[in-house]
C-alpha cells in the first residue's frame, strides 16, 4: 500500500528503514509485534536511541530540540515505525504537554523541562479525567488554594495512564470555584514525588494495571509550576487535548496491525486453503486496507493545515476515525484467528513466553489486542463527545 511519494520523500522513507533495522533492539520489535507488555525501561531506552540519533523529538522545532520535519515527514515516520515494530513514543511529554509549555509556558519551564522530556529523564502523566469529571471534563473538583508562593492541591484523579511510572503530572485544578466552570481552572505542574500523593493501580480487561487512580491529599506544589496565567488552564487544556486526539489516530499502528491481518490470513486454513483465498475474508481486508489510506491521506492533510496553530476540530475526526479503524482492525484478528483467538492468558504478554505464533515476527496474543483495543474510543474525550465538538463547529453552534 503506496500513495503517491516524490523521490526525496522515498528517499526519506528509506533512511528510516535502514535505521530501524540498524538501531532497532530485536527484543523491543519482537514485544512490540507480538502485543507483549513493555516495562518502563523498554520505553526510556528507545526514546533514548532516537534521541542519540537526533530523533526523539519528530514533532519539535529545531530550536527546542526537535528534528523540524514537515508534516509529510512526521507521517512517514510515524508509518515507518509503526511497521517495524518499534515501541510508540511516550504521548504525555513529547505530544502534550511539550506543546504546551513552548507556547504558554515560562522560559524557566521550558529551560527545565523539555531537555528532560527528550532524554526521558522525566516521565510524565496526564491528570486530567476524575471521577464524575471525564468526558465533562469542565466539572472537574480538584482544588489549588494558593498559600504565599505555593498551592495546596486535593482531589482524586483517574485513568491516569502510566502514573505508576510517572516523575511529573500536569494537572488541571479548580482554583476559582466562583467562576463558571471552563474559568476558574488552571494547570499546575506537579512533582509525583510530592508527599500526599498516592497512585493506585486499575486492572483492565487484558490483566495488566496500567492506568490508575491518584490521590492528591494536601499536596504542596510552588507557585512558579503554574503553567501561564491561573483560571487560564482551560484555552491550555483545550490546546493540549488537540495534539492529544491528533496523535490517537495511529496511522503507524493501524499499518502493522494491517500487516499482521494479512499475515494471519494465510496462516488459518479453512477446507485445506488459507483464508485470503475466501473472497469473502479478501473483501473485509480490501475494504479495512481502503480506509486505512483514507485515513492516511486525511491525517496528512490535517497535520499540513494545522501548522504551528493546532488541530483544531479536524483532531476530533481523526480521533474518531482512528479509534474506530484501530477497534475494526482488532474484530477483524478475531473472525480470522477463529477458535484460536478464544484462549487467552495475562502470562503471554510477560518476558519469556514462548507461545504459539501465526508466523515469524508475529504475535499470538490476538485476544489482548481486541480487549486493549476497546479504549481508544473512550480516551481522549470520548467519540460520541467529539461527534458533539464537530456539530458544534459545522452548525455554528
Amino acid at each position: 500500500m503506496n500513495l503517491s511519494y516524490s523521490n526525496e520523500d522515498l528517499a526519506f522513507r528509506d533512511e528510516i528503514r535502514a535505521f530501524m533495522r540498524d538501531r532497532l533492539p530485536h527484543d523491543l520489535r519482537d514485544k512490540v509485534l507480538n502485543h507483549r507488555h513493555l516495562e518502563r525501561d523498554d520505553h526510556v531506552r528507545w526514546q533514548r536511541i532516537l534521541h542519540s540519533h537526533g530523533w526523539g523529538a519528530p514533532g519539535w522545532p529545531k530550536a527546542s530540540g526537535g528534528t523540524g520535519w514537515t508534516a509529510l515527514q512526521r507521517l512517514l515516520f510515524d508509518i515507518e515505525c509503526g511497521i517495524a515494530g518499534a515501541p510508540r513514543q511516550l504521548a504525555f511529554g513529547l505530544t502534550m504537554i511539550a506543546p504546551v509549555l513552548m507556547k504558554f509556558g515560562s522560559a524557566a519551564q521550558q529551560a527545565r523541562f523539555l531537555p528532560r522530556i527528550l532524554t526521558l529523564e522525566d516521565w510524565w502523566c496526564q491528570g486530567y479525567s476524575e471521577p464524575g469529571a471525564g468526558s465533562d471534563l469542565a466539572s472537574l473538583k480538584t482544588r489549588a488554594v494558593r498559600e504565599g508562593d505555593h498551592y495546596i492541591v486535593t482531589g482524586q484523579k483517574t485513568w491516569t495512564t502510566l502514573a505508576q511510572h510517572a516523575d511529573w503530572m500536569f494537572c488541571l485544578t479548580r482554583t476559582d470555584p466562583e467562576a463558571k466552570q471552563q474559568s476558574g481552572i488552571s494547570l499546575l505542574l506537579i512533582d509525583m514525588k510530592s508527599p500526599g500523593i498516592t497512585v493506585r493501580p486499575i486492572p483492565t480487561l487484558e490483566g495488566v494495571a496500567d492506568i490508575n487512580e491518584v490521590w492528591l491529599d494536601g499536596v504542596k506544589v510552588p507557585a512558579g509550576n503554574l503553567v501561564g496565567e491561573e483560571n487560564h488552564g482551560w484555552t491550555y487544556a483545550k490546546y493540549l487535548l488537540g495534539h492529544e486526539r491528533t496523535g490517537i489516530a495511529g496511522i503507524g499502528h493501524c499499518r502493522r496491525e494491517l500487516r499482521y491481518v494479512k499475515a494471519l490470513a494465510q496462516r488459518e486454513r479453512r477446507n485445506g486453503k488459507p483464508l485470503a483465498e475466501d473472497v469473502r475474508v479478501r473483501e473485509k481486508i480490501a475494504r479495512i486496507e481502503a480506509e486505512v489510506m483514507a485515513l492516511e491521506m486525511l491525517l496528512l492533510r490535517v497535520a499540513s493545515e494545522a501548522g504551528q496553530r493546532g488541530a483544531g476540530v479536524e483532531s476530533s475526526i481523526l480521533k474518531i476515525r482512528g479509534s474506530e479503524l484501530q477497534q475494526a482492525l482488532s474484530s477483524l484478528h478475531i473472525d480470522i484467528a477463529g477458535p484460536n483467538a478464544l484462549p487467552f492468558a495475562p502470562e503471554w504478554l510477560a518476558d519469556g513466553f514462548d507461545g504459539w505464533t501465526p508466523e515469524p515476527g508475529y504475535g499470538a496474543s490476538v485476544g489482548s489486542f481486541y480487549l486493549d483495543m476497546r479504549k481508544p474510543t473512550i480516551f481522549g474525550g470520548t467519540n460520541e463527545v467529539q461527534k458533539e465538538i464537530i456539530a458544534k463547529a459545522v452548525f455554528d453552534m
